[in-house]
């Protein structure tokens, strides 16, 4: 009796599990960007809300809740019901480097999301004021040795990927540099452009306008292999710094409890968009945004691995948030 009793259980269970994959979603799907609406990552959750409404036959909507470093939308995320029609589609800001420089989060990575996939890798790359006079990452080293600290570089905000980024560059080129913190990438990029501040790593999308305008230079991609598109501009590790990777990412979670069945069902239909050579040419390539897509086991295995990473970064610059 207690056999059949457990074998009924099964069949339901693996029943309600497929009606649930079939089924979803059963409602209006709200993908929260924790930025203000215009930039490169709000862009691509509206490209995506798109495709994916015509994938699902249902509503799916942006939300952008920016502030506090993306807390607020993060919070907002981990709070909501787990049933896979509330996502967070944010940077690794959100998920490994705000968890290791604010010591009060509301928030835990680990214990408030289930991840979803890693969605693209974002190339990033060191640039300058066209006026700037160093034009190679090995000038930009010699001129900051020759006067330590007197060199600056301009973020969109403590903690940022950008922050953490130039001081990984910092720290491996063995020179010191001045941070000047933005509230955000535009203004950052606005400075730079007019030559009030001397460096920045920013997203290639993030600085293609004033580099075709002549008002920056490109000096070196942060990726492992130079981008074919740019094949004249090298990588900061052909400068000798080798193994270096200056580097961001975009990845989708969804609030802890939410099921199996429907984490893998957003995952895969990603994973059919980002893959459909139209979608990679009109929304990923010209922004250099590399597909990825990984299982949520995967991304889940990732996640923890660059906690770890960001968080040796944080403690040797001693960047902490109160």
């Amino acid at each position: 009796m207690r056999f059949l009793q457990g074998l009924l259980v099964a069949i339901f269970s693996i029943a309600a599990n497929v009606c649930l994959a079939q089924t979803y979603p059963a409602g209006t799907v709200h993908i929260v960007v924790p930025y203000s609406a215009g930039g490169g990552i709000d862009a691509l959750a509206r490209a995506l809300a798109e495709r994916l409404s015509a994938e699902w036959g249902r509503v799916v909507v942006v939300e952008n809740k920016p502030g506090a470093n993306t807390m607020i939308g993060a919070q907002y995320v981990a709070a909501a019901k787990p049933d896979g029609l509330t996502l967070l589609l944010t940077e690794s800001s959100t998920l490994v480097i705000n968890p290791n420089i604010y010591q009060k989060l509301p928030y835990d990575t680990f214990r408030d999301f289930a991840p979803v996939t890693e969605l693209v890798s974002v190339t990033q790359v060191l640039v300058a004021p066209s006026s700037f006079p160093a034009s190679t990452v090995g000038e930009v080293i010699r001129m900051a040795k020759a006067e330590p600290g007197k060199l600056n570089y301009a973020t969109f905000g403590v903690g940022s990927t950008a922050h953490l980024n130039m001081e990984l560059f910092a720290s491996a080129a063995g020179i010191k540099l001045t941070h000047i913190p933005y509230k955000g990438s535009a203004p950052a990029m606005i400075d730079l452009s007019a030559g009030r501040v001397e460096l920045m790593f920013s997203s290639v999308g993030g600085a293609l306008a004033q580099w075709k305008g002549g008002r920056i230079k490109m000096i070196a991609f942060g990726s492992s292999k130079r981008l074919p598109k740019y094949p004249d501009i090298p990588t900061v590790a052909e400068a000798g710094l080798k193994g270096f990777e200056a580097s961001a990412w975009f990845g989708v979670v969804a609030p802890a409890g939410t099921p199996a069945e429907a984490i893998n069902k957003i995952q895969s239909t990603l994973h059919k968009i980002t893959s459909d050579p139209a979608f990679r040419a009109k929304y990923l390539d010209p922004q250099a945004f590399e597909p990825v897509v990984s299982t949520p086991a995967e991304f889940g295995a990732f996640l923890k691995e660059e906690t770890v990473k960001w968080g040796e970064v944080a403690r040797e610059k001693n960047i902490r948030v109160n």
